[in-house]
């Protein structure tokens, strides 16, 4: 994380810690992050540029520098837990982790398990092809045919689009984008559905590969964290960070260092 973004979050957590009102009774999550001086952060580590794995097998991502930024906010120490997406709400319905962030859409279907905060985000849904006949398609039940094979990551609203969407089509699930964007590369499917930024990542980091993706994102959603739903008080002030962070500037910070400086690419595997 720079010095100037850390400049940013410093003066972001003492405007948050100097509003906010003080609680005497605090909800499991929070009263577990207090006593343990802690916060548990859940993320798949393979969502580029949200959460990945560095070369070094570090993290690194959009995602956790947020997660860096709260923990800092409470004044407690960051422990990030890579969990493959498909698992991570059942992570945090066991109490495993304390939230989660990775990249993970706010839908009524998560809402009924869990809370969300935010949305901090909005992403957009696409393609990945080497189909240029695919990369033309502006309606989503144009996918819907039945010699089509499509990629999507595993539990994820992409998967279910696919489902809802294209039921003639074949779902193929994988655990990471890694794996989906090989198994295309590899010819074993037509077109892997994902975020617009992994599809343009793709695109980028193989630039031999004929990987070409949509102009236009097909659907947008707002991407949150997402927290117990039995503890108000923790979801009360990850909400009153995160707005302040994006009142003080430090999520534009985050969004232009991961979504429009590139440098970062050179540190992935």
């Amino acid at each position: 994380m720079s010095h100037v973004i850390k400049k940013i979050l410093l003066a972001g957590v003492i405007a948050v810690l100097a509003a906010l009102p003080f609680q005497a009774v605090a909800g499991d999550t929070l009263q577990r992050v207090v006593d343990f001086q802690v916060l548990r952060v859940g993320m798949s580590g393979n969502q580029p540029p949200m959460t990945m794995t560095t070369r070094e097998g570090g993290l690194m991502g959009f995602d956790v520098d947020l997660a860096q930024a709260l923990a800092m906010a409470m004044q407690v120490k960051l422990e990030i837990k890579t969990i493959p997406f498909g698992e991570l709400m059942k992570a945090l319905e066991e109490e495993k982790i304390d939230m989660v962030i990775s990249n993970m859409s706010i839908t009524p279907e998560r809402t009924q398990s869990v809370s969300f905060v935010g949305p901090y985000m909005m992403s957009g849904m696409s393609i990945l092809t080497r189909d240029s006949v695919l990369t033309k398609i502006t309606s989503a039940e144009e996918f819907n045919r039945g010699n089509l094979k499509l990629l999507a990551l595993s539990n994820s609203t992409h998967a279910n689009f696919v489902k809802t969407v294209a039921p003639d089509a074949t779902l193929i699930e994988f655990g990471s984008y890694d794996e989906g964007v090989a198994m295309l590369i590899d010819g074993k499917a037509d077109a892997m559905v994902a975020d617009m930024t992994q599809c343009l990542l793709a695109v980028m980091r193989f630039p031999d590969a004929g990987l070409i993706t949509l102009e236009k994102p097909l659907t947008v959603e707002p991407v949150g964290i997402a927290v117990s739903k039995d503890d108000a008080q923790f979801m009360n002030l990850v909400d009153n960070y995160l707005t302040a962070y994006e009142k003080t500037g430090v999520l534009n910070q985050l969004r232009k260092k991961w979504f429009e400086d590139d440098a970062w690419v050179a540190a992935l595997p």
